[in-house]
């Protein structure tokens, strides 16, 4: 069974930093893209970052775009969103999932088909 477990939110002044991190198991890590989205209060889950299995291109929502960088390490299984400039509209339940195949559309959520619970990321002001 595919599990997908998030880690490193928590409560962060604005212009503070955070590192999520998600290991997943139960899979093979191998070929698959890996992505975060997030839902903030009343919102629908919308795309944050999405990295390939090569680790090269990456994609970014425009709104996190040179704060944001999402990385992996392979060999762990692991994937992480580093954030930095953090902003009270970051606030927002973070989840990392794995895309259907390397062909998915990295930005469409309907394109992943494992998730993980979340982690809460509260921005104050």
């Amino acid at each position: 069974q595919v599990q997908a477990v998030e880690s490193g939110g928590g409560l962060v002044q604005a212009g503070g930093s955070l590192r999520l991190s998600c290991t997943t198991s139960g899979h093979t890590f191998f070929g698959y893209i890996m992505g975060w989205f997030r839902q903030g209060p009343g919102k629908e889950r919308e795309f944050v970052a999405a990295i390939p299995w090569s680790g090269g291109t990456t994609y970014y929502a425009d709104s996190v775009k040179g704060r944001f960088t999402i990385s992996r390490d392979n060999a762990k299984n692991t994937v992480y969103l580093q954030m930095i400039s953090l902003k009270p509209e970051d606030t927002a339940v973070y989840y990392c999932a794995r895309a259907r195949s390397h062909y998915s559309d990295p930005r469409n959520k309907n394109e992943y088909d494992y998730w993980g619970q979340g982690t809460q990321v509260t921005v104050s002001s």
